[in-house]
């Protein structure tokens, strides 16, 4: 009898067990955030909550970002509010002057206004990846839109020694007028913070082309940075496609690890500006320029390889390229 009794125990214990199925998934908190899972783990979190019930409130959820997640999906790499640069969150995208309406606009650090979330307008997961569309209000000072994101975030799997390919590709419509984007590398684009507890001290920025010098030298097809949290290390490649606005520069040479793309562009009314990047996610040192150069010629449809370009090893700080006080 007993063995029976053990034999429908187990059984229940199985059934009432969680079960994931292999590959990507969702798990979404309502208002919230929405988790990318990759077999039972999180991989990613998109940040989307607005709430204007408290000043702090308002703070800590006036802009939706992407969490990158650590290997056994236990907490992000990337920084949220708070710490140095409260502004600074995950992978996130912004300009600190934009022009519209015959007005000046900050949606960099969010003064007098903010990017919210209004909804998901398409998710998809399988076996192979993770997209979904979260279309974003980028509100001037009387709360109406000056620009309709459509930002898509793709997440799969990459290829060893990388763990996560992560494609964005946003859509930006000018719906009530034109709008110019505009500002400096510190303080516009597309970029990518890490965890505030970064080890400045080993920071490290690897760019594809000798000598380089990041505060002229522009059009990168990619800029990697490798940096550290307690005792682990991580590394991030920053992809351009080529598609996107020329003269593009990048800001990569912070010791606190923000680095990111800074294409100017003008928005004429009842258009759109699309812009395409991806993110290469490995946990330890950065991968080989080969397997690098290789991911990049993928994601900009080369139709035959690139050549490995000679490469660029920088230990930077956050004197280089301006003051401290730069953020």
């Amino acid at each position: 009898m007993r063995y029976i009794i053990s034999f429908i125990v187990a059984v229940f214990a199985v059934v009432a067990a969680p079960v994931w199925s292999a590959g990507f998934s969702f798990q979404d908190t309502p208002g919230e955030h929405l988790d990318v899972l990759l077999d039972g783990k999180v991989v990613a979190r998109y940040m989307y909550a607005y709430d204007k019930s408290t000043p702090q409130r308002l703070h800590d959820t006036y802009k939706p970002y992407l969490h990158v997640f650590d290997a056994e999906g236990k907490a992000p790499i990337t920084k949220g509010p708070g710490g140095q640069f409260t502004h600074h969150r995950g992978i996130f995208i912004g300009y600190n002057r934009m022009s519209f309406g015959g007005k000046t606009f900050d949606r960099w650090h969010m003064k007098g206004g903010e990017q919210v979330h209004k909804q998901f307008s398409q998710q998809k997961a399988d076996e192979q990846m993770a997209t979904f569309t979260s279309v974003v209000h980028w509100n001037d000072d009387a709360g109406k839109p000056m620009i309709e994101e459509h930002r898509t975030m793709t997440v799969r799997r990459a290829p060893a020694p990388a763990r996560l390919i992560i494609d964005f590709v946003t859509v930006l419509k000018a719906p009530a007028g034109d709008v110019v984007l505009d500002g400096d590398p510190e303080h516009a684009g597309i970029h990518y913070r890490p965890a505030n507890e970064v080890d400045t001290k080993q920071t490290l920025y690897v760019f594809p082309k000798e000598n380089a010098v990041p505060t002229k030298d522009v059009d990168y097809p990619w800029v990697g940075e490798t940096y550290t949290l307690g005792d682990k290390r991580y590394s991030v490649v920053h992809m351009n496609h080529p598609d996107n606005p020329k003269n593009t520069r990048y800001s990569a040479y912070r010791d606190y690890g923000r680095f990111g793309a800074f294409p100017k562009a003008t928005v004429k009314a009842g258009e759109s500006l699309t812009l395409k990047y991806r993110f290469l996610i490995a946990d330890g040192e950065m991968p080989p320029a080969e397997m690098i150069q290789k991911c990049w010629d993928e994601f900009a449809g080369a139709s035959t390889p690139s050549p490995v370009p000679p490469i660029t090893r920088s230990a930077r700080t956050s004197s280089v390229g301006g003051a401290q006080k730069q953020r």
